[in-house]
């Protein structure tokens, strides 16, 4: 969990959001491994020679839902890999485990968003079939618009 955590702060400095991260190992750990975990993630080890290894990146993820396909899929919430070893197809080879689960369970779509100005990470989902949703926005409420709203009469 730890090294999960450090890659999420990675992951927030690489997308410009340094200070955003607020989850803590405690709550990860429960949320991954609690009595009904509705997150889930999947890891790579990047040995570096020695017999040791290291963490090189990660893909949390969660279920969604299509009521015009009438089944789940999976979102990716978060996709990184450590700078030092990209270029080695680990991206590829997560992204690649969720499409087997997907397929494997009858799963629709495997579906994420990505920043406008990553065009390495756009370059590469491309390569692999995925395809920009062009006529669909991501939008969100948060912060003291959600709560506002949440508690309005």
């Amino acid at each position: 969990m730890p090294a999960i955590l450090e890659l999420i702060h990675e992951l927030a400095v690489y997308e410009r959001e340094p200070d955003a991260v607020k989850t803590t190992v405690p709550v990860l750990e429960a949320q991954l491994f609690g009595e009904n975990p509705a997150i889930f993630a999947h890891v790579i080890d990047d040995a570096d020679g020695t017999g040791s290894s290291r963490i090189a990146g990660f893909a949390l993820w969660f279920l969604n839902y299509s009521t015009w396909e009438g089944t789940h899929g999976i979102y990716l919430e978060d996709l990184y890999v450590r700078p030092e070893t990209r270029g080695r197809g680990y991206g590829k080879l997560l992204l690649a485990e969720l499409a087997r689960i997907a397929v494997e369970r009858g799963y629709a779509r495997v579906e994420w968003s990505v920043l406008k100005w990553n065009e390495p990470s756009i370059g590469f989902y491309r390569s692999i079939g995925a395809v920009p949703m062009e006529e669909w926005d991501t939008f969100r409420l948060t912060g003291g618009a959600l709560t506002s709203f949440g508690t309005a009469p």
